[in-house]
């Protein structure tokens, strides 16, 4: 509450640098139990950020004062960069000029998942999923709810109902929406609307919080730590082709759906990378094609085997470095789902069991790769990963370790012994027989 926060120093630089840094501002109160002086400093900001809250109401609005003089390179001048005593005296005056605090324009879920949509396409990140994931899981039911008055148990009951939901079927613009079948008590179905249901909630809180960041909503307590996704949900069994298999569904694809899924294979790349390919990102002499655009908006260089540079060698010979490297048999680009339905008929040729997906070729990439002995970290760069994480959540099992060869050079090795395995009844009888 804001009449019972703790009371923070303040003053000096030197005080202000011994607070914990991070997203939660330090307070001291101005006007008891009405409104109170902040200090926010992120962990690797030279300086940090002076704030106004005030109550509202039964909620708050913060305003933002000006960047704190934490820095001998940062003069305070009384506009953009306060002292302590700047700042106190700024938000009083701000305090003064309105005796009743006009509160912030009304703060939906919905604007502030905007807003941060918003924030996204200024940093230059992909929105599509985040986009997506709003206007068919949040918006509908949370869209037009107050951030302010948005409650923990509001959240975890939605979160809940969401993982109890039929996932949605793929359909074309315009159309109804259609269900798959609902999870009931298949384990393995539960473990995939859970998983789903987690990645939605991340959406929803960080936009929340970036609401909560830019000081929009004083509290992020009915989100932050209160609302938990679920556990133990993201260990999804990866399902990969075997060297023999991979040359089956090869051998059953049509031509020009074959030179896509040997890309693939060759590289770990999504379909929408391969997609979007142009002759000019294979170079020759560096062995690597060049992903320019990704799901993670960060380029990325995937370096080729000798086999896979053969091949992408002989897809881009003789031809202009401005051409698809990869095309439909009608010369056009191969567009968003349009890999569906001829990688379903080329699983069913190869007699593929279970059959596999587009994406599952990523997976044979990197799993084929992590067990022939190729560096966790090594294979995350070439799929373009930030770190390591993903690859050993998904993969990490099949990297050769120490604990593996340990147990299979010293555990105890009973050889070729012998075992009567006659059934007792069957010995029973041989012995009243030698008796009898």
């Amino acid at each position: 509450m804001a009449g019972t926060v703790q009371h923070a120093r303040l003053e000096s630089p030197t005080a202000r640098a011994r607070l914990a840094r991070g997203r939660n501002p330090h307070w001291q109160a101005l006007v008891a139990g009405r409104a109170h002086l902040g200090y926010r400093r992120w962990p690797d900001a030279k300086a940090g950020r002076w704030v106004l809250r005030r109550r509202s109401g039964a909620s708050y609005s913060v305003e933002q004062l000006g960047l704190a003089d934490d820095d001998r390179d940062i003069t305070a001048d009384g506009e953009t960069v306060l002292s302590f005593e700047q700042a106190r005296t700024k938000a009083i005056a701000s305090l003064d000029a309105s005796a009743e605090p006009k509160p912030n324009a009304r703060l939906t879920v919905r604007r502030a998942i905007a807003n941060y949509i918003d924030y996204l396409r200024s940093q230059g990140r992909p929105t599509n999923d985040t986009e997506r994931r709003a206007a068919a899981h949040i918006l509908p039911e949370l869209g037009d709810i107050e951030v302010t008055t948005l409650a923990s148990k509001q959240i975890r009951d939605w979160l809940g109902a969401l993982a109890n939901r039929p996932a949605f079927k793929r359909t074309g613009r315009g159309k109804p929406r259609q269900h798959k079948a609902a999870p009931g008590i298949d384990p393995e179905a539960q473990r995939r609307r859970r998983s789903s249901a987690n990645r939605v909630l991340s959406s929803l809180k960080a936009a929340l919080n970036h609401a909560y960041d830019e000081g929009q909503v004083a509290s992020n307590h009915a989100w932050s730590r209160r609302v938990k996704p679920f556990r133990d949900v993201d260990a999804a069994r990866v399902r990969y082709l075997s060297v023999a298999e991979a040359k089956r569904l090869l051998n059953a694809s049509e031509p020009n759906f074959r030179a896509l899924v040997r890309a693939a294979l060759e590289t770990g790349c999504r379909y929408s990378e391969l997609a979007r390919l142009e002759v000019c990102d294979f170079n020759a002499d560096a062995g690597t094609v060049a992903i320019r655009k990704s799901k993670t908006g960060k380029a990325r260089h995937v370096v080729l085997t000798d086999e896979g540079q053969t091949f992408f060698g002989q897809v881009c010979a003789g031809r202009a470095g401005g051409k698809l490297m990869f095309t439909r048999a009608d010369g056009g680009q191969w567009k968003a789902s349009q890999q569906g339905r001829p990688m379903r008929e080329a699983s069913d040729r190869a007699s593929l069991s279970p059959p596999i997906s587009f994406h599952g070729l990523r997976h044979t990439w990197a799993s084929l790769s992590v067990m022939a002995g190729v560096p966790l970290l090594v294979v995350s760069k070439n799929l373009g990963h930030a770190d390591t994480r993903m690859v050993e959540k998904h993969y990490g099992h099949l990297a050769p370790s120490f604990i593996v060869d340990a147990i299979r050079a010293g555990a105890p090795k009973f050889g070729a012994v012998t075992v009567d395995v006659t059934p007792l009844a069957e010995r029973n009888r041989r012995q009243l027989s030698v008796n009898g």
